[in-house]
């Protein structure tokens, strides 16, 4: 199988709505690794890598996050697959 590399930067009312909590077990249920994290300007940026199958489906469900998430838009830029992450994580960002 092909192996995929993804960032994600997803915009709307995505922060304080379990948006990370809710994709990390998304991803951990579909074998991706990576990690997601709020930024400072009130979106949440995510870097995932897997099989492109389970990474096109985490993309899938991060257009509409969980039940208390309004996305407006998600900006997806493919990489090179590095195969770096053992598991998906929560991080946090720098001020």
């Amino acid at each position: 199988m092909a192996k995929a590399r993804i960032r994600l930067l997803i915009s709307g009312h995505v922060q304080g709505v379990f948006y990370r909590d809710s994709m990390r077990e998304r991803a951990r249920s579909l074998g991706v690794t990576g990690w997601v994290r709020n930024t400072a300007e009130g979106q949440v940026e995510a870097v995932m890598e897997g099989e492109r199958d389970a990474v096109d489906q985490l993309v899938a469900w991060s257009r509409h996050g969980p039940s208390g998430a309004r996305v407006e838009d998600v900006d997806v830029q493919t990489e090179p697959y590095m195969g770096e992450f053992r598991s998906f994580e929560v991080t946090h960002f720098r001020w």
